[in-house]
């Protein structure tokens, strides 16, 4: 069996990665794409090697011939590459093609090599390598019958959102034998190529043969097996993440702060969104009037407090919408000022989004990061400003009512700031369950400012919403001054506006967090490497023994796709070893479980 890829083109759209080289002269995870191709055949024990070249062409047969010593290899060279499409590359290489048992490789590919060596010892001659269509991908798909054949190439001219649940998407690694290259593929090729000329794709090829009845290509479905198709610079930079060296992994998908749906089979246990809202009532409500929001002005600041009092029951006066709550704590950040306690570990934003202010650390580790009552009251009598993080994060510890309101009263008779994010209150148990965002409350006590996300709590992190409550309109004001007219797009204020036809799916939703996280702290207990700490949010931190929290993520993330929170390096711990562990719904949760379970009991 042999190896031909096609390398001929100049991949425009990746810049100036290729510049000076051709596309399989990318660097992914330290190495080229052609290097990880060729340990990919190694792995399936072919070393007859064809390559079809044309932009750079001389650069690349002088890195293959270095780098693939151990191959036989063969160059067929395109000439008219930038003129012509891969129909054309594969048809100069026809002849070679039909020679032998082939494995057809595009060069913008990265995959895990097993890949081939399944292919090449499956019992189908002719395959495709497919992948379940996931909203992330692009081009040509399939449809497959019951019986694992192909009976489409659906081109991206004729996509249909409304199929989207029956196609494969095609990953262009294909298995051609010697007879369906040489009776079927070549001559329909050369047909193909006289008809409608250069400057198409070799696909329509297998278009046009997925009809005939003894064609007989075969999906092989990818299931887990990981690889990513380069076409821009956005897709090399994924590439680079899933395909990072093992101990640079982590720290790359860490980077990109989310975005982590264009991972297929990433589980993310770091960001932390309930599961169980909005309903899928809500959703197709959404769904419905998508159109008319997308193309339509969302409304000024105005109207979106106007939205955002209804939904709590506040003053349209004591509020602030934010595109997210990180919004509002950085424009909070720009008119505070003086000593500003705040228990650490927490989240940094409040640290990095207030630079004028002298941060007093109250130590969360010297309390075993629980809430210590007795230095809040002091730091509410001694600072200009406390910011309280209740339930705090990462800790999940937890201040009742009573407690906050009479630090809010201490802050107020000694003329201290009160801050408090209550981002994840909701998911507090149901008889400890408050909020502050009352209007009876801010009147008060004019010192206190309330903030909450609604991203986290809400389920809705790609509306990027938040909120800030105050009774001193003054404050309000000056923070309102900060921000955009327009800082909230259509789909937040839409949300906004029908949010209380599902209020109490809401609460219900929140209940069944709470019962998930009551059985997450029960079997992550049961684990002799990890001690949970109690939580009234919708996450829990562990303490870990022996493995390294760092170790731990990284397992986690390369044998289970499980993206794990590792808190070592976070300011507060000291480089102990710590990890946050957020609460999905129970499937998830169950995926979790069993990938500790093979770590050790």
């Amino acid at each position: 069996m042999q190896a031909l890829m096609l390398a001929a083109g100049m991949g425009k759209r990746l810049g100036a990665y290729t510049n000076n080289q051709t596309k399989c002269m990318v660097k992914v995870g330290g190495r080229t794409l052609l290097e990880h191709a060729a340990d990919a055949l190694r792995e399936a024990g072919i070393r007859k090697f064809v390559i079809v070249v044309g932009y750079e062409g001389e650069k690349l047969m002088a890195f293959a011939r270095e780098k693939l010593a151990d191959f036989e290899l063969d160059f067929v060279v395109n000439e008219d590459y930038a003129t012509t499409n891969n129909i054309y590359s594969l048809y100069l290489a026809r002849e070679k093609l039909a020679s032998d048992d082939t494995i057809l490789l595009e060069s913008d590919l990265i995959y895990e090599p097993r890949l081939i060596r399944m292919m090449a010892e499956a019992d189908a001659p002719n395959m495709v390598a497919v992948a379940k269509y996931e909203h992330w991908m692009d081009g040509t798909v399939t449809l497959v019958d019951e019986n694992g054949i192909i009976r489409e190439f659906v081109e991206k001219k004729d996509f249909s959102f409304a199929s989207a649940d029956q196609y494969y998407k095609t990953v262009n690694v294909y298995k051609f034998s010697r007879a369906f290259s040489r009776d079927q593929y070549e001559p329909f090729l050369s047909a193909y190529v006289r008809a409608y000329g250069t400057n198409q794709y070799y696909e329509m090829v297998l278009k046009a043969l997925a009809h005939l009845p003894f064609a007989g290509l075969r999906a092989f479905d990818m299931g887990d097996i990981k690889w990513y198709e380069i076409d821009d610079v956005q897709d090399l930079d994924i590439a680079n993440t899933m395909f990072a060296r093992d101990e640079e992994r982590l720290h790359a998908y860490e980077l990109h702060f989310g975005g982590y749906w264009r991972y297929g089979g990433l589980k993310d246990f770091c960001y932390l969104v309930n599961p169980y809202f909005p309903p899928k009532k809500m959703l197709e409500q959404m769904e419905y009037f998508y159109p008319r929001l997308l193309t339509q002005y969302p409304s000024g600041m105005r109207v979106q407090k106007l939205l955002a009092g209804k939904m709590f029951g506040v003053k349209e006066d004591c509020l602030l919408v934010g595109n997210g709550a990180a919004e509002l704590i950085n424009t909070l950040g720009r008119t505070v000022r003086g000593k500003t306690a705040l228990s650490i570990p927490a989240f940094n934003e409040y640290i990095r989004c207030f630079p004028e202010c002298e941060i007093a650390e109250l130590s969360g580790a010297a309390h075993d990061f629980r809430f210590d009552m007795d230095e809040l009251r002091a730091a509410a009598r001694e600072c200009d400003n406390l910011i309280l993080i209740n339930p705090d994060n990462p800790s999940g510890a937890f201040l009742t009512e009573p407690e906050v309101l009479e630090l809010a009263a201490i802050c107020r008779d000694h003329g201290t700031r009160l801050i408090v994010d209550e981002s994840f209150v909701d998911f507090a148990e149901p008889e400890k369950r408050f909020t502050l965002l009352k209007n009876e409350t801010l009147e008060a006590f004019p010192n206190l400012l309330v903030m909450k996300s609604i991203s986290k709590s809400y389920g809705v992190p790609g509306l990027r919403l938040g909120v800030c409550a105050g009774s001193d309109t003054a404050w309000i004001e000056r923070m309102r001054q900060l921000l955009p007219v327009w800082n909230i797009n259509s789909f937040g204020e839409y949300f906004f506006q029908i949010y209380g036809l599902y209020a109490s799916q809401y609460e219900a939703a929140c209940d069944e967090i709470c019962r998930q996280r009551a059985e997450m702290l029960r079997r992550l207990g049961a684990f002799s490497f990890l001690t949970p700490y109690p939580s009234q949010a919708n996450y829990v931190m562990c303490r870990v023994e022996g493995i390294g929290s760092k170790a731990l993520a990284d397992r986690l993330l390369k044998e289970d796709d499980i993206l794990i929170k590792d808190l070592s390096a976070k300011n507060g711990f000291g480089g102990q070893s710590f990890i946050r562990v957020a609460v999905r719904d129970a499937a998830d949760n169950e995926a979790l479980y069993r990938a500790l379970e093979k770590i050790g009991a």
